[in-house]
């Protein structure tokens, strides 16, 4: 059952990309790609609905040997933690092929690597074995990078080769520490519930406990690992950077609460602090530095930076609250991020600029583009947290859950969530209102294909914020477990430290 998501889109990329035909239309690769991804998201929300919410193990387990010698198994499964990620990609793959130009270039190697890139990502998701996990986790590295190099912007070759050089270092810290692991417990297998890490010293669990947070760390990414994604994140068509902040941040987010949180229990709460101070200073950064923007995707990046922190706050606060509001505001920062870059992607083509200091009266009626900017209010309200939109219920139960561990770290990133109203409201003002130059002649129409998928995301956003039980509910009983192993000693150290 679960094998489909990974390896529907992995067969496909290879169909598309050699099939004998040379004549294919752009069109109609982007239409079968489409059809894939579409099956695949169906697929994906069929096991949402059999998924039991009450089990907080893994579910729909499938299990190959591979290479025993090795220690490497075909190993699947999904709890709690991974089902709205998995959810999220299929759902942003169809979203970024749906948005992607029916004129692009290099149609077949485009859409080939787009689906090679949501087969991986699958497999990262429900990967039950380290080694498998790695596997997958590399196996977008390439595709990326030759998304935002071939289809990028005018440096796209710079931001694609920064991005691989991070991704790749970022890789190697992961596999040493899941090499270390295994070494250290004497394990004969990379599968998750053979790797007894409460058997290896403190001390050691504390190396490799370092060696998953600044691997992750990388990819989600945390300052001062943050430099590869305004580069790779502006230069990025809009389609893939679609799935750069929707999909790929949070192979990062997730890694650190499966392999940090997860299988480093009894150490946690050493480096917990620092996490928490760490995901503060990010969250004010991100949100300080996005005001300076002149260009408004630059601005969404390095939103993306702040948002990041919150999450890194609720994994460091480690309460069942907390995880819950981090596994939130993993899928609400992905739909957002993706309404806002697609948005932008929308104004630039229309009216040919990203400069704030060229953007103007975008709200006109008449001669503006007043669908566009009225959805782009509404993604900056969502991502500055206004209640009643999924933004503001994944950042209050993170706030909420935080608080009692870390109380000045969950402060200062409220103060960093008001600052993020304040970049948007800035962005808001300076590119919807106003009038419009009497120079400038009316803005060409937006097609009904580019409105789609800004609807279609917008009204996912509304509906999670009236409805946040469908976004908090498949998570809580996994996380609850995950805050359980937590040994009470160590509970009683985190509340001790932050206090003091």
């Amino acid at each position: 059952m679960l094998s489909v998501l990974i390896w529907l889109p992995i067969i496909a990329a290879i169909i598309i990309g050699f099939y004998p035909a040379k004549d294919v239309s752009a069109s109609r690769i982007r239409l079968v790609s489409l059809i894939v991804t579409g099956v695949v998201l169906l697929w994906n929300i069929f096991i949402l609905l059999k998924f039991d919410i009450s089990n907080p193990g893994m579910q729909f387990t499938e299990y190959l040997p591979w290479n025993e010698t090795l220690g490497l198994t075909y190993q699947l499964g999904v709890d709690g933690l991974s089902i709205l990620m998995l959810v999220l990609n299929s759902f942003l793959t169809w979203i970024a092929i749906y948005s992607s130009s029916k004129d692009t270039e290099r149609p077949r190697l485009f859409y080939s690597l787009i689906l090679l890139v949501s087969g991986g990502v699958a497999g990262a998701f429900l990967s039950e074995n380290l080694l498998l996990f790695f596997l997958f986790y590399e196996l977008e590295l390439i595709p990326f990078y030759l998304l935002i190099s071939i289809w990028g912007g005018e440096k796209r070759a710079y931001a694609g080769m920064k991005f691989l050089i991070y991704t790749a270092i970022s890789g190697a810290l992961i596999l040493a520490t899941f090499l270390g692991m295994v070494w250290l417990t004497g394990s004969h297998s990379f599968a998750f519930d053979a790797v007894a890490t409460q058997n290896i010293s403190a001390g050691m669990q504390l190396v490799l406990l370092a060696g998953i947070v600044l691997g992750f760390g990388i990819k989600i990414p945390l300052i001062p690992f943050h430099t590869w994604l305004p580069d790779a994140y502006v230069e990025a068509s809009t389609p893939i950077a679609i799935l750069l902040g929707g999909v790929l941040a949070k192979l990062g987010t997730y890694g650190l609460l499966r392999f940090g949180l997860g299988m480093f229990p009894q150490t946690w709460h050493i480096i917990a602090p620092t996490l928490a101070i760490w995901g503060a200073i990010s969250a004010i950064y991100g949100a300080v530095v996005a005001i300076a923007q002149k260009d408004i995707k630059r601005m969404v990046a390095y939103s993306s930076i702040g948002h990041m922190g919150y999450i890194l706050l609720a994994a460091a606060a480690a309460t069942p609250l907390a995880l819950v509001g981090a596994v939130a505001q993993m899928f609400s920062h992905g739909i957002i991020l993706a309404i806002l870059f697609h948005l932008v992607g929308v104004i630039e083509t229309k009216v040919g600029t990203r400069e704030l200091d060229k953007l103007n009266g975008l709200m006109s009626p008449i001669r503006g583009l007043p669908l566009v900017s009225a959805l782009l209010v509404l993604g900056g309200m969502a991502s500055a947290g206004i209640p009643g939109l999924t933004g503001f219920i994944a950042e209050f139960i993170s706030f909420q859950g935080s608080f009692s561990s870390f109380p000045i770290s969950t402060i200062l990133c409220v103060v960093a969530s008001g600052l993020t109203a304040v970049y948007f409201v800035i962005l808001l003002n300076r590119t919807c209102f106003g009038k419009l130059q009497n120079n400038l002649a009316y803005y060409p129409r937006v097609l009904w294909n580019e409105k789609v998928p800004a609807l279609i995301l917008a009204s996912l956003i509304i509906f999670l914020g009236v409805q946040p039980v469908w976004l908090v509910r498949w998570s809580e009983t996994t996380t609850t477990a995950m805050v359980a192993a937590i040994p009470t000693t160590e509970k009683t150290v985190i509340a001790e430290v932050a206090l003091k």
